[in-house]
């Protein structure tokens, strides 16, 4: 949904409030315009010496009551209008947010995180500083002028008010001709915060990098360059801002200088009474507010229509991979994985990372993928869960293409622990219960245990209560890495896929973890990429991948028979723990 149509859709279903607020702001003005005709008609009193003591303090009273009614209308319907507007800031950053949670990850590969936060922030603020009163302040500045033009051309001088408005008759032309540079200006201020927020994130993210290569001040500087295309973008709006904002007051002088020559000569020759020409002055003010809060608002709208364009670009993505029009449902998910893969290549890329892949896992068996960087390994369980799409009729759990399922039940069957074992800023309890909210104390206690990352837990002063800072910083690799297996533990879902996830623990920790998975994995399929070939001995099955294909495959005890790259990689690994022992 776009923002406009999602905007017009909550302004229906608060309907009641907003005309509500639109009434009290109406008839708060109706009370307004009264002002000067009080004064006035209190000013040829006054002229008259047709006033008492009690006469003034019946004028003061008079002005005090309007003046309390007034406050209390325009009270109530600015307060409203305030209320729905964070009301649509609220529900506009929760659709973004529910929107790009079901956007592919390549779409957050090519985008930046920084970027997308401005957009969050800045634009959505935008937007409702716009409808914060604007469409009340719109309806009241219309509605005032009216009142006020009637009131003028009714009870002073229709041809004292025709010749004052000339001036202000120009203002609506302006508005017209700088409106549309103000949009343009103000998209480029939010481009450049974004690109400083983009820039930002990038490097707080490699903060350690920074300071380990003494960066800072190329850093700085970077950021220097940033932060001055942001001021040059925003002195060019406020530029046109000020001359926006300064054509309403010069009209508005002139429109003055017009009514004391035309007018004053009125009064002295008695055209109109004294009283008259001083309420004509209080109008002709009434009118010149009006005037700046439209140009205020309409200054605002094309700043909010800016951001709203750049927010439908957002909204406009579509997940690259979605559920089926008419998904299959599998009754229970046994966890018996085939792959015919003939070849696959990047949504981006026209090279094959992929090539004649064929494995066969049934339920229950573990897989042990190995291979030099770059072979397609972590590529290669990625097609699992659709993380990439595969093609058609090459990837299939228990019998059935995984294109046909519905991603919520195929990602709901497989634990998976990345490369980074990415961790939450919060609590290592709610780290490991990540997904399975309802687990017991007991249930997390034990996976725990099973990751062999307990012991270390227990030795924090908070224990399980422990809040880890972002990415899991506090933690050591080894550390994160028990921790996110421990949260795979726990989901307890028939496919395991354990993604270089033992490189960070010392080899005694690696044999305790896959002495517990070997005692649950009947129960569980499992892949396991290793570049320490230790943790994939116990596999039933081993591939061995070489530029995207199948360099060899078999047990253990058969790769190391053949003498290929198998064998020739684990002599030299175990070379090495001899050398390290």
């Amino acid at each position: 949904m776009s923002p406009q149509s999602l905007l017009r859709d909550y302004l229906l279903r608060h309907k009641w409030g907003y005309i509500g607020s639109t009434l009290s702001i109406i008839v708060s003005e109706f009370i307004f315009v009264q002002f000067p005709n009080i004064l006035g008609r209190f000013t040829d009193a006054l002229a008259k010496h047709r006033l008492s003591g009690r006469g003034i303090l019946v004028y003061a009273a008079l002005l005090f009551i309007v003046g309390s009614v007034y406050v209390l209308f325009y009270g109530i319907g600015q307060a409203q209008n305030g209320r729905a507007a964070r009301g649509f800031e609220y529900l506009l950053r929760l659709r973004l947010f529910e929107h790009w949670e079901l956007l592919s990850t390549e779409y957050f590969r090519k985008r930046s995180i920084g970027d997308l936060l401005n957009h969050a922030m800045n634009d959505v603020r935008q937007v409702r500083e716009a409808l914060s009163g604007g469409f009340n302040i719109l309806t009241n500045s219309i509605f005032l002028m009216t009142a006020t033009l009637i009131m003028t051309f009714t009870t002073v001088s229709w041809k004292l008010t025709l010749a004052s408005m000339i001036p202000l008759v120009a203002i609506p032309f302006f508005i017209v001709w700088i409106g549309p540079q103000v949009r343009v200006s103000s998209r480029r201020v939010q481009e450049a915060l974004s690109a400083m927020s983009e820039f930002a994130e990038e490097s707080f993210s490699s903060i350690r990098l920074v300071k380990a290569t003494a960066n800072e001040p190329i850093e700085a500087s970077r950021f220097h360059a940033r932060v001055n295309d942001i001021v040059a973008e925003q002195i060019s709006l406020v530029r046109k801002t000020a001359l926006f904002q300064a054509v309403i007051p010069t009209a508005s002088s002139i429109a003055f200088g017009i009514a004391l020559l035309y007018g004053g000569w009125l009064a002295v020759t008695h055209a109109i009474q004294l009283g008259a020409f001083v309420a004509f002055t209080l109008y002709l003010g009434q009118l010149v507010v009006p005037l700046q809060q439209i140009g205020q608002v309409i200054n605002n709208f094309q700043r909010a229509f800016a951001s709203l364009t750049r927010l439908q670009v957002l909204l406009d993505e579509r997940p690259a991979i979605a559920d089926p029009e008419h998904p299959a449902e599998l009754p229970t998910i046994r966890g018996d994985i085939r792959i015919d893969l003939a070849h696959f290549s990047y949504p981006d890329g026209d090279e094959p990372v992929l090539r004649d892949i064929h494995v066969h896992l049934k339920p229950g068996q573990t897989l042990g993928i190995v291979g030099r960087t770059g072979s397609g390994k972590t590529t290669l369980v990625n097609l699992l869960p659709r993380m990439f799409d595969p093609p058609a009729h090459s990837v299939f759990l228990d019998g059935c293409d995984i294109r046909e399922l519905r991603l919520q039940q195929l990602r709901e069957a497989i634990a998976y622990v990345p490369q980074d074992g990415f961790l939450f800023s919060t609590t290592i309890r709610d780290n490991i219960s990540f997904g399975r909210s309802d687990a017991l104390e007991s249930e997390i206690e034990r996976a725990a245990r099973a990751a062999c990352i307990y012991d270390d837990i227990v030795r924090f002063p908070d224990g399980f209560d422990t809040i880890i800072g972002e990415r899991g910083v506090t933690l050591s690799g080894g550390q994160r890495q028990r921790t996110a297996i421990a949260r795979a533990w726990l989901k307890d879902a028939p496919i395991l896929i354990l993604d270089d996830s033992l490189s960070a623990v010392d080899m005694e920790t690696e044999k305790r973890i896959l002495r517990a998975l070997q005692e649950v994995r009947q129960n569980r399929t499992t892949l396991i990429i290793a570049h320490r070939l230790s943790a994939v001995r116990t596999a039933d099955w081993i591939i061995v991948l070489e530029e995207g294909r199948i360099a060899e495959q078999g047990t253990h005890e058969e790769l190391l028979q053949r003498g290929g790259i198998y064998a020739q990689t684990y002599a030299l690994q175990a070379e090495g723990e001899v050398i390290d022992t």
